[in-house]
């Protein structure tokens, strides 16, 4: 049988204050229920452990080892109780992300990189995936994907600014095969394509000028899952690519690369992070969201 811990630290408690009354108003309690519980626990045990008079209350031998042994027990436990309240409020532990490649490149490793060194406690796990991921199922704390793409339960928190999708081929490529004047033209074209993880299709490149919408499927030699590697095979000649603007700002100023069809280029509602509305929210997750938020 499983001893009762309440008699044990009530009794603690008299055992220190010396007194009944002391004890039971510390407790919360009457002094007569604590007087009872004190005498059912000596009950229990077979021994006197107090020893009462009509002005004092003292510890009998038998009380006094026991009050001995439970005192530092009873502080162990607070301590580690402590400790583990510290924890529940220490940013520590594992966030898991999901993430395109884009955004994490260009938004979310430089957001978060500092956040590594201002919380050692901290630990970021990233997937780098260009599909639509079940983030509950999959076991992720959070997504980052565009604004148009998060389902409506969510909670999504925008982290970015809006962008655009550009054209760009080499040079030397345009030189050879010409300038597209239209989405259409794309079809006499080597285009480098993107391959969507979740839907496993070929991406659509889509367009949009005064008010007009196209989506133009188009073909090439190449094709890859990230958009990293078409912006260096679009730069080596391979063709054009259809990428993230941010990516190929500095090759254009460099000339590394040309715009074509800059004025048929959309513009995207920026990145949020997203994650269920029934989370409940650490304060490493906190800290996580917080250094991605985008401020305006």
């Amino acid at each position: 049988m499983r001893e009762n811990f309440n008699d044990l630290l009530w009794f603690l408690m008299v055992a220190e204050e010396r007194s009944f009354t002391k004890a039971a108003a510390k407790i919360g309690i009457t002094q007569s229920t604590l007087s009872h519980t004190i005498k059912r626990l000596e009950t229990r045990l077979g021994l006197r452990l107090l020893a009462r008079t009509t002005r004092s209350v003292s510890t009998t031998e038998a009380g006094e080892r026991l009050r001995q042994s439970l005192a530092p027990r009873i502080v162990d436990i607070e301590t580690d109780i402590a400790a583990l309240t510290a924890y529940r409020d220490k940013p520590s532990g594992t966030v898991r992300i999901t993430v395109s490649d884009h955004a994490l490149e260009q938004l979310v490793w430089p957001k978060l990189r500092p956040v590594l060194a201002d919380y050692p406690d901290i630990k970021l796990e990233f997937s780098r995936d260009n599909g639509l991921r079940n983030i509950v199922e999959d076991g992720f704390d959070a997504g980052v994907r565009l604004g148009e793409s998060v389902e409506k339960d969510m909670i999504a928190v925008r982290i970015g600014p809006d962008w655009r999708l550009v054209a760009v081929g080499s040079p030397a490529y345009i030189a050879g095969r010409g300038v597209p004047k239209a989405p259409q033209d794309l079809i006499g074209h080597n285009c480098i394509n993107l391959r969507m993880t979740s839907a496993g299709g070929l991406y659509a490149w889509e367009f949009q000028k005064a008010g007009q919408a196209l989506r133009v499927r188009v073909d090439g030699q190449l094709v890859f899952n990230s958009t990293l590697p078409m912006v260096d095979a679009a730069i080596a000649g391979y063709g054009l690519a259809y990428v993230p603007e941010d990516l190929v700002t500095a090759h254009v100023a460099a000339g590394r690369l040309q715009l074509v069809l800059d004025d048929w280029a959309p513009k995207f509602a920026g990145y949020y992070l997203y994650y269920p509305s029934s989370r409940q929210n650490s304060p490493a997750f906190k800290v996580i969201v917080d250094a991605l938020r985008k401020h305006s």
